[in-house]
């Protein structure tokens, strides 16, 4: 399997970074184009006194590190924890998306995440996107376990690259998150990579495959 044209579903700006950074950074090294769509900028997220589109801001500098040109980004302003009184219009800009960029791969938040936000996302996605290889990856804080199906083994520069990318959320590292070190991030993937037999590893669930 070697997609060319992959889009990358997020609900909220930081999401697809935390998820499958390392594999964003691979992907657009390797050439394939990549897009990446965040639904919320969640301007309650961030500290009091930031600007209200601090994370939109940070989105477009970790996307930059990535390799993942401005006009490959979509940004929509749904408020966060409201995408389950939103679901039609949401399903609707998924169906847009999906006729714009014709994605060989998705990737979204697996099924196992308990986020509200997130499980909308995930399932108007399958609904959506019903003739697309889509992989579901890892949010561990939103999750009690995950399927683990499909490994992305990563280069160091991968991972590298992943944590760079995350810096660029100020207002995230400044609010403490606790996934939001380099330990955690580096953690994660040695312990995925050492499940295959590799040094790092992104780990997703196999949510449709089409050979």
């Amino acid at each position: 399997m070697n997609p060319h044209r992959i889009l990358i579903l997020a609900p909220h700006t930081d999401d697809a970074e935390l998820g499958c950074g390392g594999n964003i950074a691979r992907l657009t090294e390797q050439g394939a184009e990549v897009y990446v769509a965040a639904f919320s900028t969640a301007e309650a997220s961030v500290p009091k006194h930031a600007p209200p589109d601090t994370l939109e801001q940070e989105f477009y500098a970790s996307m930059s590190i990535l390799g993942v040109p401005r006009d490959r980004l979509f940004v929509f302003h749904y408020p966060v924890r409201w995408f389950s009184s939103l679901r039609q219009e949401i399903l609707e800009e998924l169906v847009s998306l999906r006729n714009i960029v014709r994605p060989e791969m998705l990737f979204l938040p697996s099924s196992q995440d308990m986020h509200l936000d997130h499980q909308v996302i995930h399932q108007e996605g399958l609904r959506a996107f019903k003739e697309t290889t889509v992989f579901g990856y890892e949010l561990p804080w939103n999750q009690l376990a995950l399927s683990a199906q499909a490994f992305i083994s990563l280069e160091p520069r991968f991972v590298q690259r992943k944590w760079e990318a995350l810096s660029a959320y100020h207002s995230q590292i400044e609010l403490r998150r606790s996934y939001f070190t380099r330990e955690f991030i580096e953690g994660l993937a040695r312990m995925r990579g050492t499940q295959i037999k590799r040094e790092w590893a992104e780990a997703y669930e196999v949510l449709r495959l089409i050979l």
